[in-house]
């Protein structure tokens, strides 16, 4: 394993942010990490990357405790923080020679691994622009070289794709899969349903501190397999709906999105439900079933939908 966290308890006060919470993570995995606003994603990073002193339980990286080896394994740990962290004032070459020089690389692999970062993000031919010339996408790039310089054996990615464009959020992507294949073990921290899908190979779902489910995609859809979504249209967005239906014993959970109402329910007659949209006076334009998926499993195990927050 690369990391081991066993009965890992933190508390801010009387708020119970880690609560006995216990995660393995198997080297050469891209591993995904969701919870809703609040769960405790990043005070669980904090702790991981050692800048968050825990009550309680041990943190194992490497095969060494944390603890006692934090200085040595922190030299193969890179992160890539959601907030963009790079110098506007220095060129994305400075920029890359300066976290490079930030993990002690003597001259042969700072050379090395600036030239290779540069490369792998695509910023060579604008190594020697500075960030205030750069799109969102290439920031996040340059953001992603920084964290790379050094060569990690394990990344941490925490939204590294918020507010970019559709074609650099792809590249980025394919970036992960790429480094994963080169060896790097990811933690890939998004509100990003579709992005987790498509790349982890393992999934945790963090709730109140706590991993309420892991597993990859299809194991985590079993757990709602026995379970219906259906999908419905109406006229105008109507929010009191959603506490009608979450009303209803057959209902585990429904969410709206703009003109589209999703219910997730034990009840393959669905005949309840659509009569309180009927009751409400909201009028339906269209219904159809859907295959639980990923998004349906995180909203009945939490009873939130994931892009209410991603703290």
């Amino acid at each position: 394993m690369i990391i081991e966290v066993s009965d890992l308890v933190k508390r801010y006060k009387d708020n119970l942010a880690i609560d006995h919470l216990s995660l393995q993570v198997k080297e050469g995995e891209i591993f995904g990490l969701l919870g809703p606003n609040g769960a405790g994603k990043t005070t669980l990073t904090n702790t991981i990357l050692g800048l968050t002193a825990v009550d309680q339980g041990t943190i194992k990286i490497f095969g060494q405790e944390l603890r006692k080896n934090e200085r040595e394994i922190k030299r193969h740990v890179g992160l890539v923080p959601q907030d963009i962290a790079v110098y506007e004032d220095l060129s994305a070459l400075e920029n890359v020679l300066l976290f490079g020089r930030l993990y002690g690389l003597s001259r042969k692999a700072l050379k090395e691994g600036v030239d290779d970062a540069l490369e792998f993000t695509g910023l060579t031919h604008l190594q020697n622009k500075r960030p205030s010339q750069f799109s969102g996408g290439m920031k996040r790039r340059l953001n992603i070289a920084c964290a790379l310089v050094h060569k990690p054996k394990l990344i941490i990615m925490d939204e590294p794709t918020v507010g970019i464009d559709p074609q650099s959020r792809n590249y980025i992507l394919e970036s992960v899969k790429k480094l994963n294949s080169m060896g790097c073990t990811v933690i890939y921290i998004s509100h990003y349903m579709e992005e987790v899908e498509s790349i982890c190979s393992q999934i945790a779902i963090v709730d109140k501190g706590r991993i309420i489910a892991k597993g990859t995609k299809e194991e985590l859809s079993q757990l709602i397999v026995d379970d219906n979504v259906l999908l419905v249209d109406i006229e105008s967005p109507n929010y009191s709906i959603i506490d009608t239906l979450k009303s209803l014993p057959s209902v585990k959970d429904a969410m709206i999105d703009d003109h589209t109402v999703r219910i997730v329910s034990a009840d393959k007659n669905m005949n309840e439900a659509l009569s309180a949209f009927l009751k409400k006076g909201v009028t339906v334009t269209k219904v159809s079933t859907n295959t639980p998926t990923l998004e349906d499993v995180f909203l009945t195990l939490t009873g939130r939908a994931l892009r209410e927050g991603s703290n």
